[in-house]
């Protein structure tokens, strides 16, 4: 096994050699069998004379950590070995962490990771791909073709993106969103998530406010919070956010989900977008627009933006690969104002220089060849079927006793339970995570600081997704979920 010492010859000492394998075989690196490698080997990887390595192990030997017999290799010694079986850890440090402004709010208010919860029959986690939808052979093709090129020399390239996937995002924005751009206003990001923390950071102090859609999506709050700025929650409805609440209501940024309301799903009309346009422009307020999967309309065509109106030069347009190639790509692109373009490029160059460039050129030559384009289709059809085999199987199974929303488009539904009291939401949960199915409410998905819930406060209500799962997941899921629900009943 390498060790993670740092290579250069002569610039590696017995000194350095010994931290780096203490350290190592303290953390049981060395797995069950706890053979570290030989003199020899380490020496020739790490570009030193062999006596400087013998001087390490022996040093390691002298103190107990290793074991050394001629003619094999070191091994470490078993009463340390076994420390991992006795519950050892590292104890907590007593000193106290000194945070910045900034890093007390992220502590106080960010999510904290969750968990991957596995073995389960069906998990209904919403945000999830199926790997079986990845178009495997056609990004290996794309990614190797980007390697294999030979640039004059290897350099950081424009943080705002490579040029070949500007212009190709702006053609595709074009001719599958009608939005309109210069490629110079496009900043490929690493996912939305680092879009929004750019606007965050960019547009928000301390103090200032930000509109946010309740329900709606807590990962572009807690990124706006994060600077210091306080929500504003407005309701929505069948059509989305109600804009008639922003009459009186002065903010510096609005985050909405036009096209399809995060998680509810409504649409939000002509009328609407129109009054959230003249707003923004009262106040001098940027309207984040977050078309996170506006590939996936199942009744009509795509709903066009808000960006493609007139009077939109106060959007900024957000879109990302999560929901169609993978959220593992990090991949996504803002559309800003002309005005914004230098700041948000001199924001990227210094948070990571540029988004990861191999990727870049890899998703550029599946935009040129038409690839993307095929690939969309094909996983919406798929991903129709799986939209209509969930609201099948739920109709089997629970009949007019529960209510749906959002089932038009995306990738997920949002299920209310019309016996059930939200109170029941935590004991549910559980319920089904026994019997093999993982869900997740939509109650934390509004601001607790507001009286009810919506349209619906008194029900409990799940955010089901179905992307990732296979039939005969959904057809089982759902009927472990009604036994699930029976129970409580």
């Amino acid at each position: 096994m390498k060790t993670s010492t740092p290579k250069g010859t002569g610039s590696v000492g017995a000194r350095q050699i010994y931290d780096a394998l203490k350290g190592q075989i303290l953390g049981h690196v060395y797995g069950a069998d706890g053979l570290l490698p030989s003199s020899r080997g380490l020496a020739g990887e790490l570009g030193v004379s062999r006596s400087t390595v013998t001087v390490a192990y022996e040093q390691l030997a002298a103190e107990g950590f290793i074991n050394i017999r001629h003619g094999a290799r070191p091994r470490v010694a078993r009463a340390v070995a076994e420390m991992e079986h006795t519950g050892t850890k590292s104890r907590p440090s007593s000193r106290r962490v000194r945070l910045s402004m900034y890093g007390e709010r992220v502590r106080q208010t960010a999510p904290r990771p969750e968990g991957r919860v596995r073995d389960l029959v069906a998990n209904f986690r919403y945000g999830d791909l199926s790997p079986s939808d990845f178009p495997v052979l056609a990004w290996k093709k794309a990614v190797v073709a980007a390697i294999t090129q030979r640039p004059e020399r290897l350099a950081y390239d424009d943080p705002c993106g490579c040029r070949r996937l500007r212009a190709a995002l702006q053609g595709y924005l074009w001719r599958s969103r009608t939005v309109r751009c210069d490629s110079d206003q496009i900043i490929v990001v690493n996912g939305s998530q680092q879009g929004l923390d750019l606007c965050a950071r960019l547009l928000l102090d301390p103090g200032d406010r930000f509109v946010m859609e309740d329900p709606g999506y807590l990962m572009a709050k807690h990124a706006f919070s994060a600077t210091g700025a306080t929500a504003v929650p407005i309701p929505v409805d069948k059509d989305g956010l109600l804009t008639e609440r922003l009459a009186k209501t002065e903010a510096r940024v609005a985050y909405v989900t036009p096209s399809h309301q995060f998680p509810l799903g409504s649409v939000m009309p002509i009328g609407r977008r129109q009054q959230l346009l003249n707003w923004a422009k009262k106040f001098n307020a940027y309207v984040i627009e977050d078309d996170y999967d506006s590939e996936y309309r199942y009744d009509t065509k795509p709903i066009p933006p808000l960006h493609a109106l007139e009077d939109s030069e106060n959007v900024i347009y957000l879109g990302t690969v999560s929901k169609t190639l993978s959220p593992t790509l990090r991949i996504g692109y803002l559309v800003v104002p002309p005005e914004l373009q230098s700041i948000f490029s001199a924001a990227k160059q210094g948070i990571d220089r540029h988004t990861p460039l191999f990727e870049q050129e890899a998703l550029a030559t599946m935009l040129e060849t038409g690839t993307y384009d095929s690939h969309v289709n094909r996983i919406r059809r798929r991903n129709g079927e799986r939209r209509k085999m969930l609201l099948d199987a739920l109709r089997r199974k629970f009949g007019d006793r529960i209510q749906i929303d959002g089932a038009a488009a995306g990738l997920h539904v949002v299920v209310w339970f019309c016996d059930l009291p939200q109170a029941s939401e935590a004991i549910l949960i559980e319920a089904a995570r026994a019997r093999g199915v993982g869900i997740y409410p939509v109650s934390p998905l509004f601001d607790p600081r507001q009286p009810g819930r919506g349209r619906r406060p008194e029900l409990a209500g799940l955010v089901m997704g179905y992307a990732a799962l296979q039939p005969r997941q959904i057809e089982h899921g759902c009927q472990l979920l009604a036994q699930a629900v029976e129970q409580l009943r």
